[in-house]
């Protein structure tokens, strides 16, 4: 044995340990208290803004019409779109047939209902952001969370600590899990060493995120579009292949959302386990609650504040109504049609199981689905990140920032040789100590919510713009 092998087989025991004590902290944190605390405020937003999730059809409609004399750096489409970048990644593919795996097919009821309620979440924290943003020395956009905690709660300390855990989250879920879906996904395609793929990612990223935030908003609008069509029909087809099992699958995503019931054998929780890996992979998806959409929204090119809150509540409806639904059903009907135990296989292996039964292409196609998913979303995770760097560091942000864009180009390549399950693990636990400060600053702030709402949206003044000026910082 060279001392290579000797040094590899080292940094694999050091992180199954460290996945070991992960995991544990996540079973405590994903309790009760926290799935109680993530859904109580979806569902107190939802009543007190009136059910903002049946103006769907209108928020679809302001996101793709540009806001023309509007103050902001990017049109709407482009934050949506970056959002989306953020949003719509490898928890879409991995993360939702992880928590099939883990937390049976009922999973995936508790990731709609995620979904569905979050919107409102979305819709809140859109508004607060374009409420709260601030116009910064070089005449550049910031806000988000910490500006919301900063300058409507006057809680700076929890602004800090929010941006400490945004900074956390985006290595981990922004960067590591995402260099290590693509890096699997091409290894076990076409066994290609992942230290070579992880050194063209890192070339590739770091060619765009030194372009800033156009440079990201544009590759962005480019590549989500792309990569939710390739996908989505991807997925059709699949439906259509395993027609006979959709129904079967429906039913069983139901009845295992309240019972001890894993596909083809394996062993699973019930009503607790379900709720566990559904609601957190939810929120790891659409990051309803967790509070990094809005960083971007602030962003956003909109006369007024309810207007681009719209247009942020649709970022949740793609990732988790549409791309998660599919992925579930997907999962669910092809493990029935393909004979596949819950306790056969990894997440990944059986997607790509799934998609081999697309012939010539179908294997291919998931391959370039997995590659832009993950890239698109590291891209989307780097603005977070350095915003996040800009508030916690002021005036030196500058040197910061290029600090930042280095150790993240670097860490691909950490990224690329950690275990899935202990990315996520760490994912998981920074997304809700990110998640309970914006949260905080929501339910305290709902009544501000409301009477933006009411002005703009329930007394129809939509196309009305806001005389407010954004502050200089």
């Amino acid at each position: 044995m060279d001392i290579f092998q000797i040094i590899r087989l080292g940094i694999e025991s050091t992180f199954d340990n460290l996945n070991t004590w992960v995991q544990e902290i996540n079973n405590v944190l994903w309790g009760w208290p926290m799935l109680t605390i993530l859904l109580g405020t979806h569902l107190y937003l939802t009543f007190r803004l009136r059910f903002p999730q049946k103006h769907l059809f209108k928020a679809i409609k302001l996101s793709v019409t540009k806001d023309k004399g509007s103050d902001g750096e990017v049109s709407q489409f482009a934050a949506l779109a970056t959002s989306l970048a953020g949003a719509i990644g490898t928890g879409n593919i991995v993360g939702v047939a992880t928590a099939v795996l883990l937390g049976g097919p009922g999973a995936v009821l508790w990731c709609w209902v995620t979904g569905f309620l979050g919107m409102a979440t979305k819709y809140s924290e859109g508004l607060l952001a374009i409420k709260y943003r601030v116009k910064r020395r070089n005449g550049k956009i910031a806000g988000g969370p910490m500006y919301v905690l900063q300058r409507g709660l006057n809680k700076p300390v929890l602004a800090s600590i929010f941006c400490i855990f945004t900074l956390i989250m985006s290595f981990s879920g922004g960067n590591f899990i995402q260099g290590n879906a693509i890096s699997e996904t091409l290894k076990n395609s076409y066994n290609i060493d992942p230290y070579l793929t992880a050194g063209v990612l890192t070339a590739l990223v770091g060619a765009v995120i030194f372009f800033g935030l156009k440079g990201i908003a544009t590759v962005c609008g480019k590549l989500v579009p792309l990569m939710a069509f390739i996908y989505v029909v991807g997925c059709l087809v699949l439906l259509c292949i395993n027609f006979e099992y959709i129904g079967e699958a429906i039913i069983l995503i139901f009845k295992s959302a309240f019972e001890p019931q894993a596909i083809g054998g394996g062993a699973v929780g019930g009503l607790m386990v379900s709720l566990q890996y559904g609601v957190s992979r939810g929120l790891l998806s659409n990051e309803s609650g967790m509070g990094s959409a809005p960083i971007i929204a602030a962003a956003a090119k909109t006369r007024n504040p309810v207007r681009q809150a719209l247009v942020s509540s649709t970022s949740t409806f793609w990732d988790t109504l549409v791309v998660c639904t599919i992925t579930g059903i997907v999962t669910v009907s092809a493990m029935l049609a393909l004979g596949i135990s819950s306790s056969d296989e990894s997440s990944g292996l059986i997607m790509q199981d799934a998609f081999r039964q697309i012939p010539v292409v179908g294997h291919h196609l998931l391959t370039v689905a997995m590659f832009t998913f993950a890239f698109s979303t590291t891209l989307g995770w780097t603005y977070y990140g350095e915003r996040a760097v800009e508030y916690l560091i002021g005036h030196r942000k500058r040197r910061a920032i290029h600090i930042f864009r280095t150790c993240w180009v670097l860490s691909t390549f950490i990224g690329a040789i950690m275990p899935l399950e202990l990315v996520w693990n760490i994912g998981s636990t920074a997304a809700i100590f990110m998640a309970l400060p914006n949260l905080l600053s929501l339910i305290m702030l709902t009544g501000l919510i409301v009477k933006e709402t009411k002005y703009y949206l329930w007394e129809d003044r939509l196309d009305e713009t806001s005389d407010e000026e954004i502050p200089s910082l």
